[in-house]
């Protein structure tokens, strides 16, 4: 019984928190709009690259340059 009480609740909670929905024509100009894009600032996105060009030796398509010493 208790298995399946665990089993429901589970169930439960998947279906209430899946991030399935479907958005009206009206609200994508919302959605769009410049402060939900998560690059909006550049500070954290130059932080992300010099980190990953930092510890991966890996640079790519956006004309930061370095090797994996992390000084650059």
């Amino acid at each position: 019984m208790k298995m399946k009480l665990l089993l429901a609740a589970g169930l439960a909670a998947l279906l209430f928190t899946s991030g399935c929905v479907n958005v009206k024509p009206w609200e994508r100009g919302t959605l769009s709009d410049y402060t939900m894009r998560a690059d909006r600032t550049p500070i954290p996105t130059a932080q992300a690259q010099h980190i990953w060009f930092s510890r991966e030796e890996a640079t790519g398509g956006s004309g930061v340059g370095g090797g994996g010493c992390g000084c650059n």
